[in-house]
């Protein structure tokens, strides 16, 4: 079957948390660049009908959501594996995925990262700051929960790696860019460290915003 292609964004969390994954499979992939313009129009629309990022290409599939795709790639390529075995650690997994999804971006991430990173940097426009202030306590409620879950652990579900890690990692390290960041860590200190861990693994460090901004351009 044929490489891996994801449609995405540089920069995008979804798209970072996909290439880190195939990073972690050591398999080979490409980027197909989009933009924010181009990913609500043809062709993509007919990726993804709701103009987002990232998708998946892999032969003649075409796939969307990145926790479908995330457990697409450790079905094809199950080594090493990103899913634990045991049925209460894959639990874990699939709450921490779905927190990321539905409280982590949702209302958090995608306001005060969109804000204070995104806005500036693509659309040379300043922060909404009360966009940002209103967003501070759904982001301690979701830090403090994350926090909770993670515990004593190396990661979210026990010693190694997961899924799970992997799509918060992105998230984090995004908002860690913002002086929101510190304010919402103080009195959890796992998170930061666990970050560290993260962040310095090579599949983290190979998907940086910069390097898949360099691999589209040069795409």
């Amino acid at each position: 079957m044929s490489h891996f292609i994801v449609h995405s964004v540089p920069g995008s969390p979804y798209g970072r948390a996909v290439f880190a994954a195939l990073e972690e499979k050591h398999t080979a992939y490409r980027i197909a660049p989009v933009t924010p313009e181009t990913s609500k129009r043809e062709p993509h629309l007919s990726r993804h009908p709701f103009g987002r990022v990232p998708v998946l290409e892999h032969g003649d599939l075409m796939l969307y959501e990145t926790q479908a795709i995330l457990r697409y790639l450790d079905r094809t390529v199950p080594m090493p594996p990103l899913t634990p075995n045991a049925p209460q650690a894959a639990a874990r997994m699939d709450q921490v995925m779905n927190i990321c999804d539905w409280y982590l971006f949702q209302g958090v991430s995608n306001v005060i990262g969109f804000q204070r990173v995104v806005r500036p940097r693509l659309l040379g426009q300043p922060p909404d700051e009360s966009a940002i202030a209103n967003a501070m306590p759904k982001a301690h409620a979701v830090i403090n929960e994350l926090s909770r879950l993670l515990g004593e652990k190396p990661y979210f579900t026990g010693d190694a790696v997961s899924l799970a890690d992997l799509m918060v990692a992105p998230q984090f390290d995004f908002l860690r860019q913002t002086p929101e960041w510190p304010v919402l860590t103080a009195k959890t200190a796992n998170l930061g460290a666990w970050l560290d861990r993260m962040t310095a693994r090579g599949s983290l460090v190979a998907t940086t915003w910069e390097r898949i901004a360099a691999m589209a351009a040069a795409a």
